[in-house]
């Protein structure tokens, strides 16, 4: 149950992510957008990521998150880059929070041992 609920979690995360990334709302309602965009992203991290995935999940983390950074750049591209900029932004959003568990875990495990 917990493995389909975070395979859930990412997939209604992303699709969030590009819609709102596509198309402007309200700030009210973007607001609780990005909010879902957190816990989503918290349930991911707490129940999609195995032990054995957490090096490879966290340098994807590290990457997505870094383009999200520079994600102003994609601004520039014509037509399509305002759109581009605002995906890369949100899926940094939903990201952060599953990298900081992962992270977290990670850590967590290596002082045990």
């Amino acid at each position: 149950m917990g493995s389909k609920m975070g395979e859930w979690a990412f997939l209604v995360g992303i699709v969030i992510a590009v819609v709102i990334g596509l198309f402007p709302v309200k700030a009210s309602v973007a607001g609780w957008l990005v909010l879902l965009l957190v816990v989503l992203g918290l349930i991911v991290g707490l129940l999609n990521v195995t032990e054995k995935e957490t090096t490879p999940f966290l340098v994807a983390a590290v990457a997505l998150l870094t383009t999200g950074i520079a994600g102003a750049s994609l601004s520039l591209i014509p037509v399509i880059g305002g759109y581009l900029q605002n995906i890369v932004e949100k899926i940094a959003v939903f990201v952060a929070p599953a990298a900081i568990v992962v992270a977290l875990k990670s850590i967590q495990s290596l002082a045990k041992d």
